[in-house]
């Protein structure tokens, strides 16, 4: 219901509530410079040393921007129509302003428009690139200057279920070679147990806090037999502990991603979820952290809340 009336008031058009909203603006009026993180009394969030930098640990997630709502067509639709590149550019900057200066970037579609973008109106950020098969890593690494490869989970969770994960353990190790950090994504928190049991040379996981990529027969077997309308959105509440506890079991920084169950969190325990996600992880771990602030300012939000959490911890 709360999800439904939300995407009912995406395709009803509407405004940005960042609009509607006091906040630092991402240029100052006299310079057209971009006003600096902190500099209007903003709770910054806390950071994390990674890479050689110190980076955000919130890091702004990309799935809404390119209308990847892990929920239906409909509401990836209104993401995605609501998402322009001005927007894009405008959230990266509230983003910034707040402290947050690193971004899961995917290279789909318009984001490398978006990105140069908001490059070119003074913006900056540490970019952890998701790889897809079809990208060019080495093309990737030459253009946009990452501080992180990150192979993307979907083709990780697919060699994982087809026996092909010797396959990407070559391409880390290529990756390895182009001079970046270099880390695994996934939705299983199998994989990382098995990457350490094998030693594969990386720097870092990220690991979905809920196993979207069940196979039917586990769904079945979960289920007692039945099956979901939606079998590859099977959010459990059961799955962050599994997902935490491989990812306190490694010494590699992790970084934990779909901590709000893709929108299904309901406002009221939004903090709690982000407060168990950092009680469950390491003080080295960070988490990915995708925002719509369509209806209410969830950059400030959610940055007010990570200051507060760790700020007392």
């Amino acid at each position: 219901m709360q999800t439904s009336a939300i995407v009912a008031a995406g395709l009803a058009g509407g405004s940005s509530i960042l609009a509607e909203t006091p906040k630092p603006t991402q240029t100052s009026e006299k310079s057209g410079t971009p006003i600096p993180a902190g500099s209007m009394g903003t709770p910054l969030v806390p950071t994390m040393a990674f890479g050689g930098v110190e980076i955000s640990r919130m890091i702004l997630g990309v799935n809404p921007m390119y209308g990847f709502a892990h929920y239906n067509a409909n509401f990836g639709a209104s993401m995605a129509e609501w998402y322009t590149q001005e927007r894009v550019c405008e959230v990266l900057h509230r983003a910034a302003a707040f402290g947050i200066n690193a971004f899961n970037y995917v290279n789909i579609g318009r984001a490398r428009q978006d990105l140069d973008c908001f490059r070119a109106q003074g913006g900056k950020m540490h970019l952890i690139i998701q790889v897809t098969a079809h990208d060019d890593p080495a093309a990737l690494v030459k253009d946009l200057k990452p501080l992180a490869l990150q192979r993307r989970g979907e083709e990780i969770d697919a060699a994982f279920k087809s026996g092909s994960m010797a396959a990407e353990r070559d391409w880390c190790k290529k990756a390895r070679d182009l001079g970046v950090r270099v880390g695994v994504g996934t939705h299983k928190p199998e994989v990382i147990d098995l990457c350490e049991s094998q030693g594969w040379d990386v720097d870092f996981y990220a690991g979905c806090v809920y196993n979207r990529t069940r196979t039917p027969e586990e769904i079945r077997h979960i289920l007692g037999g039945e099956m979901v309308e939606m079998p590859g959105e099977l959010y459990l509440q059961s799955d962050p502990e599994r997902m935490y506890k491989a990812m306190r079991q490694t010494q590699k920084p992790c970084f934990a991603f779909k901590i709000l169950a893709a929108g299904r969190v309901a406002d009221g325990a939004v903090e709690a979820a982000f407060r168990t996600a950092f009680q469950s992880i390491k003080p080295i771990d960070g988490v990915y952290v995708g925002m719509y602030p369509r209806r209410r300012d969830e950059v400030k939000v959610n940055a007010e809340i990570v200051h507060k959490i760790l700020s007392a911890a």
